[in-house]
């Protein structure tokens, strides 16, 4: 028999999420973090094949309720690379762990170009 109090700990339903919350998380969250201009576009080839979820530079991988998750960067001219790939990891396993309270394995970044758009 359950207690009124055990009742209050419970939801009153079922959460379900579609795949594409995921990577939008992730690349919102990733593109906050100053010294991150853009996403860059996912290289083709046999690994995307095998990936569970990829979009506007982020790829997903959730294997037995824990999140791997692949950036692929674009980062503003100046920008110490590692403070801000850094930055970026934490940022991304935090939101993901705090919003959707699920395991994040590991957050791998990969700088695909640096802008220099705005020399002159």
């Amino acid at each position: 028999m359950h207690t009124s109090e055990e009742n209050q700990d419970r939801a009153p339903g079922l959460t379900t999420m579609a795949p594409g919350v995921l990577l939008t998380l992730a690349r919102l969250t990733a593109l906050s973090v100053p010294g991150v201009v853009a996403m860059a576009p996912i290289r083709s080839g046999v690994n995307r094949l095998f990936r569970r979820g990829s979009g506007a530079g982020v790829q997903i991988n959730i294997e037995d309720g824990e999140v791997a998750v692949d950036l692929f960067l674009i980062l503003a001219q100046d920008t110490n690379v590692r403070k801000v790939s850094r930055h970026v990891q934490a940022e991304v396993m935090r939101t993901i762990e705090e919003m959707i309270g699920m395991d994040v394995i590991r957050v791998d970044i990969h700088i695909e170009d640096i802008d220099y758009d705005e020399i002159t």
